[in-house]
C-alpha cells in the first residue's frame, strides 16, 4: 500500500494527536494503519459516529487481523454500562410532545396549547442538558438556545416551570419510573466519569461530538487520537461542538482526497473561503488536493439542504419523467414524510382540509386549524413541522397521489444499487459518496452571504450558524466522485470552471434562492421563490383554470401532450393549471399506464 507523507507522519506519531482530514482522504485506512503499528498487545478502542459505520469498520479491522481493536459508538458503550446495570427500559424513539404533557400533567395558563408548547421545550431542554458536559440542568441557560422572538418570549415567561419539569422528567427516568432515552443513558454514563481501560482511543467524526461525548473521551488516561474535518461540522443543532478546535493536541492533516479530482477539490476550497465574508479573520488552513481519477458512473444522487427542497425535487423527477424510474431515499422514504414527533404529512393535510376525523397524531388533532399550528411552530421553532406546512401549502390535496407515486418507484434498501436516482439531505448522506451528484438550489449562496455582510450592522449576526450553512454546501459538493451538477447561484464568483466534470445549471432570475425561511402566519409574504405557498386567488392570477372542473376537451389535450412526451411544466402552462393539478389528472386518467 502506497501511503502519502501525511499518512506516514500520523502513523509514526506519538502522544495525543488530532487529525484534520478532508473529505475522501482515506482516514479509515490511516486509522487502521495507525492501529496496526501500535505495540503488540495494546488495547485499542475506535469510537465511531453511528451503528452503520461501526459495523463497516469492525469488518475492516478484522480483515487486517487487528483483533485487539474494539469498535464502538458512544451509545453502545453507555448502553452496556448503564442500561444493563440499572435494568432500564429504553424508549427507542424518544417521547412525543403530547406524551410529556400527559406524563407530567402539565397545565397551561389559558394560552392556547401552552401545555404542549411547554412540553416541546422540556424535550429540547433535556436534549440540551444530556448533550452537554454540565452536571446539573441549572448549570445551563436553555434560553440561550432559543432564537425566534416569539418563542423566546414564551420561554422567558415559563422558564422556571420548564426547568422544574425538565428535572422532574429526568428524575423519573433515573428512578426507572418511565423508559429512558438514548440521550439520558449516555449522559448518565458521562457523569459517572468511567475509566474504560484502553491504551489507545481513536475518536472518529470529532467535529460533530457532543460536549458529553468529548468530556467522556478527554477524561480517559489512554493515548487519544481525534479524527475529523473541522469544515464538516453540521450538527450544532444537536448541540455538537468541534472537538478538533477544543482539544489542545498536536495537529496533523490529511489534505489529499482520493474520492474526487482537482476540479471538485478546487470548488470545495472556494466554498470554504466563503467563510471570510462574515469572519474577516478566517483563513482556511487546509489546501485540498484532488487525487481521484474515477470515470465510471454507477450511482447518481440528488442532494438537498432541506427535506422540503429534496421532496420538491423528487416530485419534479417522478412527474416529469413518464417512464417508470426507480428511486431511493437515504434513511427510508418515511423519514421524509414523518416528523420526529410522529406527525405525518397526511396529518397536516387533514388539518388543512378540515378532515379532523382522519388525523392520527394527537398533537395535530389538538389544533383547531393551520393558523394554530403555525402559532405553535413559531413558539417552539419546530423546523420539521414548519417544512410539512410548506409542502401542504404548495401541493395541497395532490400530496397523497404524489407521495404514492414516489413510494411506488422507491426500491428496498438491498436494491439501492438498482436505483436510477438516490435522493438525500446532506445530513443523511454524511460519510457517503456517489459517482454523480446533482445539488438542489436550497443551499446558502455567495449572494446571500454578501447581503448578510451588508446588513450586519442592523442585527446581530450568528456567524457559527452561517459557517455551518457553508459547511453543508461543502459536504454536499464533496460527496461527488467524478461528476457534479450545481446551480449557478451556488457557484462562488472566484471559482474558474475548467473541467467538464462540473456542470453549471442555469437558474431563472425569479428562482434564485436564499436560505429557506421558517413558516409563520406571514410566510406567504416573505417566502423565497423556490418555496411558494399560494392562496387560491394568487394561483388563479397565473393559472386561470386552477380548481375548475376538467372538460372533455382539456382531458383530450392533456392526453395528447402527455403522449407526445411534453414536460409537465409545459402542459401546466398551456392548460393554465398548476403542475400538481396536472400530475393528479394524469393519475386520475391512468395516462401513465396507457402510454
Amino acid at each position: 500500500m502506497n501511503l502519502t507523507k501525511e499518512q506516514q507522519d500520523i502513523i509514526n506519531s506519538s502522544g495525543n494527536i488530532k487529525i484534520n482530514a478532508v473529505a475522501g482522504s482515506g482516514k479509515t485506512t490511516t486509522v487502521i494503519e495507525y492501529a496496526a503499528t501500535r505495540p503488540a498487545g495494546s488495547k485499542i478502542l475506535y469510537l465511531v459516529f453511528n451503528k452503520a459505520v461501526r459495523m463497516e469498520a469492525a469488518v475492516k479491522f478484522a480483515d487486517k487481523g487487528l483483533h485487539n481493536v474494539t469498535v464502538e459508538t458512544a451509545h453502545s458503550l453507555a448502553f452496556r454500562h448503564i442500561v444493563f446495570r440499572h435494568n432500564y427500559k429504553v424508549r427507542a424513539q424518544g417521547y412525543k410532545t403530547h406524551e410529556i404533557a400527559a406524563l407530567l400533567n402539565l397545565q397551561g395558563n389559558g394560552e392556547k396549547h401552552a401545555e404542549y408548547i411547554v412540553a416541546n421545550h422540556i424535550n429540547k431542554c433535556i436534549a440540551y442538558f444530556c448533550n452537554s458536559d454540565k452536571r446539573k440542568v441549572q448549570d445551563l441557560n436553555y434560553l440561550d438556545t432559543v432564537t425566534d422572538p416569539k418563542a423566546k418570549a414564551f420561554v422567558s415567561t415559563f422558564y422556571d416551570y420548564i426547568i422544574a419539569q425538565t428535572r422532574l422528567l429526568l428524575s423519573k427516568m433515573d428512578k426507572g419510573e418511565i423508559e429512558v432515552t438514548h440521550d439520558f443513558y449516555l449522559k448518565k454514563f458521562q457523569l459517572l466519569n468511567p475509566q474504560l481501560g484502553y491504551d489507545y482511543i481513536l475518536f472518529d467524526e470529532g467535529q460533530d461530538a457532543s460536549p458529553a461525548m468529548l468530556g467522556l473521551f478527554l477524561n480517559q488516561k489512554a493515548v487519544k487520537v481525534i479524527v475529523g474535518d473541522t469544515h464538516q461540522q453540521i450538527y450544532s443543532w444537536r448541540y455538537a461542538v468541534n472537538s478538533l478546535e477544543k482539544a489542545d493536541f498536536a495537529t496533523y492533516h490529511l489534505s489529499t482526497s482520493f474520492r474526487f479530482g482537482h476540479d471538485i477539490a478546487g470548488l470545495a476550497s472556494e466554498i470554504l473561503d466563503l467563510k471570510s465574508y462574515l469572519d474577516e479573520n478566517f483563513k482556511n488552513s487546509v489546501s485540498i488536493t484532488g487525487a481521484g481519477n474515477s470515470t465510471e458512473v454507477k450511482t447518481r444522487a440528488t442532494l438537498a439542504r432541506t427535506n422540503l427542497g429534496l421532496l420538491l425535487k423528487a416530485i419534479e423527477y417522478v412527474t416529469e419523467n413518464k417512464k417508470s424510474r426507480q428511486i431511493y431515499f437515504e434513511g427510508n422514504i418515511n423519514s421524509y414524510t414523518y416528523a420526529d414527533e410522529g406527525a405525518s404529512l397526511y396529518d397536516v393535510l387533514n388539518l388543512y382540509t378540515n378532515k379532523r376525523h382522519l388525523i392520527r397524531d394527537e398533537l395535530i388533532r389538538s389544533m383547531k386549524d393551520l393558523r394554530e399550528l403555525e402559532d405553535y411552530i413559531e413558539k417552539t421553532e419546530d423546523v420539521q413541522l414548519s417544512l410539512m406546512v410548506e409542502i401542504i401549502k404548495e401541493y395541497e390535496s395532490e400530496v397523497p397521489a404524489i407521495i404514492n407515486t414516489i413510494k411506488k418507484r422507491h426500491v428496498a434498501d438491498n436494491d439501492k444499487s438498482k436505483a436510477d436516482m438516490i435522493f438525500s439531505t446532506v445530513h443523511r448522506c454524511k460519510g457517503m459518496e456517489y459517482d454523480s451528484v446533482e445539488l438542489v438550489n436550497d443551499f446558502i449562496s455567495e449572494k446571500r452571504l454578501a447581503k448578510l455582510r451588508e446588513d450586519r450592522k442592523s442585527f446581530e449576526l450568528n456567524i457559527p450558524k452561517f459557517n455551518e450553512e457553508i459547511n453543508l454546501l461543502y459536504v454536499a459538493v464533496t460527496r461527488a466522485k467524478n461528476s457534479l451538477s450545481i446551480p449557478e447561484t451556488l457557484l462562488p464568483d472566484a471559482f474558474i470552471l475548467e473541467s467538464p466534470s462540473i456542470q453549471v445549471v442555469k437558474v431563472k432570475e425569479e428562482e434564485e434562492n436564499n436560505l429557506p425561511k421558517k413558516t409563520s402566519s406571514t410566510a406567504a409574504k416573505t417566502r423565497n421563490k423556490t418555496e411558494k405557498a399560494y392562496s387560491l386567488e394568487q394561483i388563479r392570477t397565473t393559472h386561470k383554470g386552477a380548481y375548475k372542473p376538467w372538460t372533455q376537451d382539456e382531458d383530450d389535450e392533456l392526453a395528447g401532450m402527455f403522449g407526445d412526451g411534453c414536460p409537465i411544466k409545459e402542459i401546466a402552462d398551456h392548460l393554465g393549471r398548476t403542475r400538481g393539478a396536472i400530475v393528479a389528472r394524469i393519475k386520475k386518467l391512468e395516462l401513465e399506464d396507457f402510454y
